[in-house]
C-alpha cells in the first residue's frame, strides 16, 4: 500500500514546477494523496492549473488570498464539500514587498514589516485554524521556512524575522493542536533556485557558499524536498511536532 493512499490534503503557494510546494506535492500524489491547490490571482492561476494538469488525477483549483479570513473559510468550506476530511496541509506562502529585501534591515518599514509577517507568519495560524476542523482523524501540517530565521542572512532582512515568527508559530500550534493528532512542523530547506529565491540580491553567490561549505559540498535538490515533505506526511513522522527539519547538506550545523 502506498504511504498515502487514501489520504486527502491542500496546498497552498505553488508557482510554478520549481517550486518546492510542487516539489512536496508531486511526492504526495505519487504517494497516493488527493490533493487540492490554491492560487492567489489569475497571475498564478494558468501556471497551477497547467501543472496540476500533468498529475493523472482531477483536483480542485481553488482561489485563496491567504489575507483574507472569508476566502480562506470559503476555500476549507469547498474543500468539505468535495473530500469531507483533511489530513494533509502544506504552507508556503511568502511575501515582502522588493525594497524590504534590498538595503539595510534598519530601514524596513512599518507596512513591509506588517504586510511580510500577516503573508509570511500569520496565515499558516488562520489556515491551521480553518483546517483543524475537517482533521478528524489527526493530520499534518508543513510550513516552509529558511536559515535565515536563525541566523542573519544579508539582504533576506524582514523576511528572516518573519521566518522566525512562523517557526514560533509552529511550535504553538503544535501544542494547541497535538491533542487532535494534528502536527505542525516546518521544513528548512537549503537555497533552491526558485521564483521567491530570485527575488533576493546575491542569491547565485548563496547557492555557491553552501556548495563550498556545507558538509555534503552540494545544494539540496528538489526531490529530496519533496522526500521529506513525504516523510512528514507519513506514520513514519507519527510522533514529531513542532520541529524545524534542516534539509540543506547540513550547512546548519557549521560555524565556520
Amino acid at each position: 500500500m502506498s504511504l498515502l493512499s487514501g489520504k486527502t490534503g491542500i496546498v497552498f503557494g505553488v508557482a510554478n514546477r520549481r517550486s518546492i510546494a510542487w516539489a512536496i506535492a508531486r511526492a504526495w500524489v505519487d504517494a497516493g494523496a488527493r490533493l487540492a491547490f490554491t492560487y492567489q490571482g489569475d497571475r498564478l492561476r494558468e501556471n497551477v492549473e497547467e501543472l496540476v494538469g500533468s498529475l493523472g488525477q482531477e483536483c480542485p483549483i481553488i482561489p485563496c488570498d491567504v489575507t483574507k479570513d472569508e476566502e480562506i473559510q470559503a476555500t476549507f468550506d469547498a474543500l468539505k464539500e468535495r473530500f469531507g476530511v483533511l489530513d494533509l496541509m502544506l504552507h508556503s506562502v511568502a511575501f515582502a514587498p522588493r525594497d524590504a529585501l534590498e538595503g539595510r534591515f534598519l530601514n524596513t518599514s512599518r507596512e513591509a514589516f506588517r504586510i511580510a509577517h500577516d503573508v509570511s507568519a500569520y496565515s499558516l495560524v488562520a489556515l491551521a485554524r480553518a483546517a483543524a476542523p475537517l482533521m478528524v482523524n489527526g493530520g499534518s501540517i508543513m510550513g516552509l521556512s529558511y536559515y535565515g530565521a536563525e541566523k542573519v542572512v544579508p539582504h533576506y532582512n524582514v523576511m528572516g524575522v518573519a521566518k522566525a515568527s512562523l517557526e514560533a508559530c509552529t511550535r504553538y500550534l503544535a501544542y494547541d493542536l497535538g491533542p487532535q493528532r494534528i502536527r505542525v512542523n516546518c521544513i528548512s530547506a537549503g537555497p533552491v533556485n526558485t521564483l521567491a529565491a530570485r527575488g533576493i540580491a546575491g542569491f547565485t553567490d548563496m547557492l555557491k557558499h553552501y556548495e563550498a561549505h556545507s558538509p555534503l559540498r552540494r545544494n539540496v535538490t528538489l526531490d529530496e524536498l519533496g522526500a521529506t515533505g513525504l516523510f512528514l506526511a507519513s506514520e513514519g513522522a507519527a510522533a514529531i511536532t513542532g520541529q524545524v527539519l534542516y534539509v540543506d547538506g547540513g550547512y546548519q550545523i557549521m560555524g565556520m
